[in-house]
């Protein structure tokens, strides 16, 4: 681009020839934020799930069966599946390959019309074509009309023309070319792709991650096969539920004690809207719901959300004043949902996403289908199930007793405004500057290591909150109990925001609150505590990435002048083979082991320290981990520990 002349006043001059039109490959390339979010990790993702998502479009349009996703060895990824095959032959209109107008054209796919796929969940993401624009390289092969096609790009451009490598005899697939099909079916489509290390700040995808994902996708897909394979350490896993939302509803409920043997589901549907609900009290002090629309998971709620919330507080209440159950006892929507694990899913042919992030459902006449189904058939459910409807009515009412006993014991912690001093903890140490997007608060073990960061703080923007041991396990407490402890009232009135439905993020004092414990086995123990708290009763602090892990050094390591700080084993040695010997090596036990400059150059310094921040990438796998982990159950607890033992350690235990 000509760069404009620089007119008297000093600006640049703004000329028609200084207007630039991109390429959809440059437009994508020069700013992959704007079509994957990041560039990051969760980005690196988006990529692998956008494929998936075509695959899965083919299962909901009832023509795909099976699906294979492998992490390769060289950093890239493949999906195949069943399905019917992208078309090969050329537009009628374009006069060029479908094939390649999918892969190439922004703007492009068999989605729009309804024609082939009634509901789908590819309009929400980016595309295969901005996977094919930001990969290194690209391959697609298709098994279509009893022949098997291939082509090949690089960041988006083509290396090879479309061309046949193979055929379908008999059912059988015989390949001219080695390709790494493993799905035996004549029609199909297998991708493979290798992020571009030009885009990508990192190029390592994370099993588990992948892994919760498909997962969630196997039990919204009642029968879809899906296979997972990590060819780099030799993972292998099938998930396949025939049961669909009853068997994610008891996958779910793993970690706690459900209140009724059976998950109420039910089905139905009204025009051409489907709507799949299954549900299930437990003993658990909270409420999990999971909403979906066409396999997408709307974390933000919507209207789907909306209409069974009002269904079933309405059929709940009346089931109770029929029965004379609710005596002098006022029920609410929150009494109602506590205790209750449920799934919403959704299939509509045109859904309407509020935001880019399609995080909400925003049709309105989504509330009130869902809502006339869950009345019809939990009405129905309840009457055939008196017994079923006795306990889950009886949880109800202990709710709303356990809530009005929580209220006043909230009203001691509650704070009138937000930089009131006098309303702020005792033990707080707080900071000068009331700007919130430069102010952090630390909450810290113990007052020893309490003591020690408040001389290593910059007193204008760090905070210190010393908490006394462990907090409350808030996965076993009611709101009653969690408020009478003094280190949770302490939490709650510095950080601000109030909890549950009383939270508010305006009120939020500090733009990070970083939790910082020694690096030993109770240092982890108190940072689950309260990852368990702020999931529970602040999760929007999660949700907006204000809540980070500090990650204080391991070890100390001395060669005559020089000082190196390191933060793993792994880390120690390679600082030691390259320093050669006679090196001091010192380990840090705990923080309350560092004086004041190596806490604040190594832990606390934003130009130096290492900050881990904390999101939740799948909510349905954050919420049942914390169950499983912080819950009631021993076994299904035992059981995770000794398997992730095995994979760690390589122990056969």
């Amino acid at each position: 681009m000509r760069r404009g002349k620089i007119m008297e006043n000093g600006n640049l001059e703004y000329r028609a020839e200084d207007i630039q039109i991109l390429s959809d490959i440059e437009a994508v390339r020069k700013r992959p934020g704007m079509y994957i979010g990041s560039t990051d990790e969760r980005g690196l993702h988006h990529l692998l799930l956008e494929v998936v998502d075509n695959s899965i479009d083919e299962a909901l349009a009832g023509v795909c069966k099976n699906i294979v996703v492998k992490i390769h060895r060289d950093g890239g990824a493949s999906v195949e599946d069943d399905g019917r095959g992208i078309p090969v032959e050329k537009h009628p209109l374009y006069n060029k390959p479908a094939l390649e107008i999918v892969l190439t054209e922004l703007h492009s796919g068999a989605k729009f019309d309804k024609k082939v796929y009634k509901v789908s969940g590819g309009l929400h993401g980016v595309g295969i074509h901005v996977v094919n624009f930001l990969s290194e390289y690209f391959k697609i092969v298709v098994k279509r009309d009893n022949r098997v096609y291939m082509q090949e790009y690089s960041r988006g451009k083509k290396i090879s023309e479309i061309r046949e490598i193979g055929r379908i005899e008999d059912g059988r697939v015989i390949l001219q070319e080695n390709v790494d099909l493993e799905i035996d079916s004549p029609t199909g489509t297998y991708v493979y792709f290798r992020p571009d290390p030009q885009v990508f700040e990192t190029l390592n995808f994370k099993y588990d991650l992948v892994k919760g994902k498909l997962r969630s996708l196997a039990f919204l897909n009642k029968g879809l096969r899906i296979v997972l394979k990590d060819l780099r350490t030799g993972t292998e896993e099938v998930f396949k539920y025939d049961g669909g939302l009853v068997e994610f509803v008891r996958f779910l409920n793993e970690g706690v004690q459900p209140l009724h043997e059976d998950v109420i589901y039910f089905e139905d549907q009204e025009n051409d809207v489907r709507v799949e609900v299954a549900m299930q009290y437990t003993d658990a002090p909270y409420e999990t719901l999971l909403g979906y629309v066409n396999d997408i998971q709307t974390e933000d709620g919507g209207t789907h959300v909306a209409g069974f919330r009002m269904a079933l507080t309405r059929v709940l209440n009346d089931y109770a004043k029929e029965n004379s159950m609710a005596k002098d006892i006022s029920i609410t929507g929150d009494d109602i949902r506590e205790g209750l694990t449920a799934i919403i899913l959704v299939k509509h042919p045109e859904p309407q996403f509020e935001g880019q992030t399609k995080a909400k459902l925003g049709n309105s006449e989504v509330k009130g289908i869902v809502n006339s189904i869950t009345i019809k058939h939990l009405r129905k459910y309840l009457e055939e199930h008196p017994a079923t409807a006795k306990i889950i009515v009886a949880k109800v009412i202990n709710n709303a007793m356990a809530r009005e006993a929580a209220r006043k014991a909230k009203e001691l912690v509650r704070r009138k405004n937000l930089l009131d001093a006098l309303d702020l903890p005792g033990k707080l140490a707080d900071c000068s500057l009331e700007d919130r997007d430069r102010t952090e608060l630390f909450i810290v073990e113990g007052d020893s290591a309490g003591g020690s960061a408040k001389q290593a703080r910059n007193r204008e923007f760090q905070a210190i909150l010393p908490l006394r041991g462990k907090i409350l396990n808030v996965e076993k407490a009611n709101l009653e109990r969690a408020f009478k402890s003094e280190e949770i009232k302490a939490l709650i009135s510095a950080i601000g925001t109030g909890v549950k439905e009383d939270f508010d993020i305006s009120k939020l004092r500090y733009g990070k609150i970083i939790i910082m414990t020694d690096a030993d086995v109770d240092g982890a123990h108190i940072r689950t505590l309260l990852l368990t708290f702020f999931y529970r009763y602040m999760r929007d602090l999660i949700s907006n990435g204000h809540i980070y892990i500090a990650q204080p050094p391991l070890y100390r390591i001395q060669k005559g002048s020089q000082v190196i700080y390191v933060y793993s084993d792994e880390e120690k040695e390679k600082v030691l083979k390259e320093i050669g010997n006679n090196a001091i090596v010192q380990r840090f036990k705990g923080l309350g082991e560092m004086n004041p400059q190596q806490l604040w150059e190594t832990t606390m310094n934003p130009e130096t320290r290492r900050l881990l921040r904390i999101d939740i990438e799948t909510a349905s796998e954050a919420d049942r981990l914390f169950t499983l982990l912080m819950g009631d159950q021993v076994e299904p607890r035992r059981e995770f520990i000794m398997k992730h033992a095995r994979e760690v350690m390589n122990l056969d235990i």
